[in-house]
Formats: C-alpha cells, structure tokens, sequence
C-alpha cells in the first residue's frame, strides 16, 4: 500500500484532545496552514487560502502532544495523509487527515525547552543499574544534560566517525553568488 506522507506547517486551532480507546490512546487536534505570496500589484504580501486538517497521534506521542501543544501554538506536523469520510445531515461528508508520525514546535516562530524522553522498555548498556541516570530513567524524571565532553559516550551521544562531521570554513557559509 502507497502512502502519501504530507508535512504541513501551520497553527494549531483547537486545544488536543486525549482519548483512551481499547486500541490505545489517541490525542487529536485541528491545524490550519494559510499560504502566503506576494502581490506585485499591491506590493505586499496576501493570504492565500487556507488548509484546515485534522491531526491524530497514537501512542508516546499522542501523549507528548497533549502535554506539550496549546491552542494557537506554531507547530510543523508529518505523516501520512488520509480523508476521513462519514455521513452527515446533509449528506456524505470527508476531511483531510494526517496521522501524525512527528510533531514539533515551529522554531521559526519561538523558541522550544524540548525534554528528551526516555521509554523504560529500552535497556541502554552505558546506564549502569542504580545509576543516576537509570533511576531517574524509572522514576520519570530526567538527568540534567551533560555538557562535559569527557562524560559523552561514543554510539550513544554521538557517531565517532571520520565521515560524521566535515570540517568547515566561513567560505562554506556564504551566499552563493549569481553570475
């Protein structure tokens, strides 16, 4: 089966939603994205129409969504692309929806605290048992981040590879230049 995986960028408009459901937990939302162009003939840019879609989110991330998305937040959303169809007063009816695979806050729009969750189902082999880090890991809160390089761990916190990170000069930084 082909699905068409959309990323829209656009407002939420409606405060999500948590459900609990016998298949699982479901956080729902609404979004709306309006394009904006340039008028030549105004000189200034104009709204364009607008999208509105209805967003779901399963799961550990139906779940981040509901605590950490507000009404009238900027957020950027992707997954697959769905209409959902059902029958109405006046008829058959459909809108658009996105379940969402990832959810994020638009940074261009704001800044972000972004708290990195840690699942107890996965066992990671450089938290020792009765370390800091793995009790907190249990008891839901989280260690402060590390910023002593010493303390990061090769595979975990980064990719010791050669080809990993190019070196970089101001050059690679500059505007390309139209001839």
């Amino acid at each position: 089966m082909n699905d068409t995986f959309v990323t829209v960028v656009g407002n939420v408009v409606d405060s999500p939603r948590r459900v609990r459901l016998e298949s699982g937990s479901v956080t729902n939302f609404r979004m709306a994205s309006t394009a904006r162009r340039y008028d030549s003939k105004s000189q200034e840019f104009v709204d364009s129409g607008t999208l509105w879609v209805d967003i779901e989110c399963w799961g550990d991330l139906g779940a981040h969504v509901s605590s950490s998305v507000s009404k009238g937040d900027p957020v950027i959303v992707y997954g697959p692309l769905t209409t959902h169809s059902w029958e109405g007063e006046n008829g058959k009816r459909s809108a658009p929806r996105i379940k969402g695979v990832a959810v994020g806050p638009n940074l261009s729009r704001g800044t972000a605290d972004f708290k990195r969750y840690r699942s107890q189902r996965t066992t990671d082999p450089a938290l020792g048992e009765g370390s800091e880090a793995a009790s907190a890991a249990q008891d839901g809160t989280f260690p402060q981040q590390r910023h002593d390089p010493e303390e990061l761990l090769a595979g975990r916190d980064y990719q010791a590879d050669v080809e990993t990170l190019q070196n970089m000069t101001a050059d690679d930084l500059s505007e390309p230049v139209n001839a």
